[in-house]
């Protein structure tokens, strides 16, 4: 795989940093790839080599390049970054993902050296990000250098990010409002991004178990100009790490000299994260945790996530509280749809057995109790 043609511009009126993907193992066609925003932040905005080498490099893997060539200089520490990942991403896959070689000129000092610049944390809704923000409002002045002063949402992850569910900007619209409001709330400045990054491999098992935090990484290096460290939110608590697209391990190795990458609250459990963000009134009114999309409404309240959620909730007798959710309750036939074990959920349902027991919800605690019991069946 080779990236060049970096290049700054417009499009749609949004500011423009694109380059352009050759394989070089495959017949697949040179793809152009961009990470956009909106006018007003064009001066925060790079084509930076770095942004699209920690963008591309899980695809070529996954289509298996035996190098990726970039014609710019890239910082050494986020080449060294980068063999690190390889290294995870060869022992997480068993060696199906098989290190390349990274041929780029390096960099002698870092790019934007000494000026002033701030920090950012990435705010898609989900508990996982509310919660992080508001350990940060609870911990950090407001003064201090590593406290956000930047909530970045993404177009092309969760929303737009699969082709064939198509763009849903209106979708992204709406969730862009909610999180203006929680941004405005904790004194941060809102900056949506767009990006086309994922869609150079549509593949949900790559996505979700190794791509997605390069997706943010790469994201966070297009507005070095701007911001110097990118807070990311936990997926998992420590006891339950799975290879993750997103994984305390991982997510550092895409820094450089110029922007630090951190991963934060893996100490915190999902009902702990329910109760941070239930002590935040205009984050808890603005909770979004729907991967569906639906058009008319922030959540679905049917899908896996949305029913955990509310579960959680339910258990801790908040769920009547919030305007996220159209229902107050939950019915059981409702985790019927899904899987509750894919990805290693398990024990967020597991650790909401006792709760919702002892707040009389017997019947969710039952039908949590008779699917993971299948799943030890059917596994024997």
């Amino acid at each position: 795989m080779k990236l060049s043609n970096f290049h700054m511009g417009k499009d749609k009126g949004l500011a423009c940093a694109t380059a352009t993907v050759h394989f070089e193992e495959s017949d697949r066609p040179p793809k152009n790839i961009f990470i956009e925003t909106e006018a007003t932040f064009a001066d925060a905005l790079a084509a930076s080599p770095h942004a699209f080498a920690v963008g591309c490099l899980i695809p070529a893997l996954y289509f298996a390049e035996r190098r990726l060539a970039i014609d710019e200089a890239i910082c050494p520490v986020l080449k060294e970054g980068l063999e690190t990942v390889m290294a995870i991403m060869k022992h997480w896959s068993a060696g199906a993902l098989r290190p390349l070689s990274i041929e780029a000129p390096l960099l002698k000092t870092p790019l934007y050296g000494e000026m002033p610049r701030q920090a950012a944390i990435f705010l898609s809704g989900g508990m996982d990000s509310l919660a992080a923000l508001k350990c940060m409002m609870d911990t950090y002045d407001r003064s201090h250098p590593a406290y956000p002063r930047d909530a970045l949402l993404i177009h092309g992850f969760d929303i737009g990010g699969v082709i064939s569910r198509g763009a849903k900007y209106h979708v992204f619209e709406r969730a862009k409002a909610a999180m203006a409001k929680v941004a405005a709330d904790a004194g941060l400045t809102m900056i949506p991004i767009y990006t086309n990054i994922r869609h150079l491999c549509d593949d949900r098992d790559l996505w979700l178990n190794y791509f997605f935090g390069a997706v943010l990484a790469a994201t966070a290096h297009a507005l070095a100009p701007r911001i110097n460290l990118a807070w990311l939110a936990s997926s998992y608590e420590m006891p339950h790490l799975p290879p993750c697209g997103s994984h305390p391990i991982l997510d550092p190795a895409y820094g450089s000299a110029d922007l630090a990458i951190r991963h934060r609250d893996i100490n915190l459990s999902r009902m702990d994260k329910l109760k941070i963000v239930s002590g935040w009134d205009t984050a808890f009114q603005n909770i979004r945790v729907c991967l569906a999309n639906v058009p008319d409404k922030l959540n679905c309240g049917r899908c896996e996530k949305c029913v955990r959620t509310m579960m959680g909730l339910e258990a801790l007798g908040l769920l009547n509280k919030t305007r996220a959710f159209d229902d107050d309750t939950v019915d059981p036939a409702w985790l019927d749809a899904f899987s509750i074990t894919i990805r290693g959920r398990e024990p967020f349902y597991v650790e909401l057995i006792d709760p919702l027991k002892k707040c009389g919800r017997t019947d969710l605690a039952k039908k949590i109790e008779e699917k993971l019991m299948q799943r030890i069946e059917y596994e024997n």
